[in-house]
């Protein structure tokens, strides 16, 4: 059987809710984070092959990476509506935002966060430098490409209820964790209303409630 080894505050909360989604069967073996690195600890380390999250068990397979984990899911699940098939008309909708989700979005936000901790961990005055420097990088940018997708996404969902379209498809799910954490920063606290509709939409699913319960948290937040 498939175990999700599930790390709190991360990405692995994508895995959980797919499969809670598909009714699937598996185990679930939680970690938490290091109190005082917030990293994940040693024996999450020395399972994954990246010491990321998330990774899954099946047998003797030990994978990695957030997507080609949903890929190798729903392998198992062809008739599954969270993959439209070829031909189906909300395919291409579903395969950019899918894709979008790690190609686009959560690159540019490493990026925002690799520029934060440098500002925040270098002694002054180099900080003030770097402050200086990455302001520049932020504004010519990070900013415009995060702006541009949002923007991209308002009109989208603006359209159909569902990144993937018409019906939740792996798109949404994927796009849960660097959705929250870009919600926590305070980003769609105004002017995006189709937004703000889909986070009540997908909150009030069946499957993001019990994938919630699994996780065991207060709320929906992510470390990023």
């Amino acid at each position: 059987m498939l175990t999700l080894h599930h790390l709190e505050y991360s990405q692995s909360f994508r895995v959980l809710w797919l499969l809670e989604a598909l009714g699937a069967p598996y185990e679930l073996k939680s970690y938490n984070r290091h109190p005082e690195t917030n990293l994940a600890p040693d024996d999450y380390k020395a399972l994954s092959p990246l010491g990321t999250a998330p990774v899954v068990t099946d047998g003797d397979l030990v994978l990695a990476e957030s997507n080609a984990i949903m890929d190798y899911i729903l392998d198992a699940y062809p008739q599954s509506d969270l993959r439209p098939a070829a031909g189906h008309k909300d395919r291409a909708r579903h395969l950019f935002w899918f894709h979008a989700a790690q190609g686009s979005l959560m690159s540019t936000q490493g990026i925002n966060m690799v520029l934060t901790l440098l500002e925040t961990r270098t002694p002054w005055p180099i900080s003030w430098l770097l402050r200086k420097i990455f302001g520049q990088v932020r504004t010519i940018f990070v900013n415009p490409r995060l702006d541009a997708l949002f923007a991209l996404m308002e009109k989208d969902l603006g359209k159909q209820p569902f990144f993937g379209g018409q019906n939740l498809t792996a798109a949404d799910i994927t796009l849960v964790y660097p959705m929250y954490a870009a919600r926590d920063k305070g980003t769609f606290d105004a002017d995006y209303p189709n937004i703000s509709a889909w986070f009540t939409r997908i909150e009030a699913l069946p499957s993001f409630m019990a994938a919630r319960a699994r996780d065991n948290r207060d709320r929906i937040t992510f470390r990023f």
